[in-house]
């Protein structure tokens, strides 16, 4: 099962896990997503008292939020990783749980080099290029205000920010150059609980 904070990251692990198990080298899989009401607080302060009825009923939860907005800023994002997993591991999810921290959001996930970012925002190459002359890049070559980018790109080509988009980058974007750690870290725990050979 898997947590989640808001609708777009749901959007982007269903389609993920139904959809490009292939590309990510895993088996196909079952999966219920959750959504927390209270969003990125809620998923980091009571995620293991919403996981806990399920410990008996699910082989594994994951658990998803951004970074920023989650209400604990303050402590680096590998703390309230470790933390968060202790608490899910002691509310029964003993080594059967992983928590990925979206630094600083979902967005960030968005920016790649494939040539299907700008087709479903709507612009092209060019224009997309222009929009991110604005903002300074991280050491990964990404936008450091992802949603940021995303959004004035979006309101460039006058599409309405929709979980459908996000849905459609995560079913589109490759994933074979991506250097993001908060990614590449599902990737592991995904390739970990269920290989390709292995059936669900």
């Amino acid at each position: 099962m898997v947590l989640v904070a808001d609708k777009n990251m749901e959007a982007v692990v269903r389609t993920l896990l139904e959809k490009r198990y292939p590309a990510l080298q895993i088996c196909p899989v079952q999966v219920d997503i959750f959504v927390h009401p209270r969003r990125d607080p809620g998923v980091l302060r009571e995620a293991e008292k919403f996981l806990s009825p399920f410990s008996e009923e699910y082989r594994y939860a994951l658990v998803i939020f951004d970074y920023e907005g989650c209400g604990q800023e303050q402590d680096p994002p590998e703390k309230l990783e470790t933390d968060l997993k202790s608490r899910l591991e002691q509310s029964g999810w003993q080594e059967r749980c992983e928590v990925i921290i979206l630094v600083p959001e979902l967005e960030v996930w968005v920016w790649s080099n494939s040539p299907h970012v700008p087709q479903v925002l709507g612009l092209t190459q060019q224009q997309v290029n222009q929009v991110l002359i604005g903002f300074p890049r991280n050491k990964l070559g990404k936008p450091e205000r992802p949603k940021e980018a995303m959004e004035k790109c979006l309101h460039l080509s006058k599409l309405p920010r929709s979980s459908s988009i996000y849905a459609e980058l995560a079913g589109s974007v490759s994933f074979q150059h991506c250097a993001d750690p908060s990614f590449n870290k599902l990737r592991v725990a995904l390739r970990k609980w269920f290989p390709p050979s292995r059936s669900t």
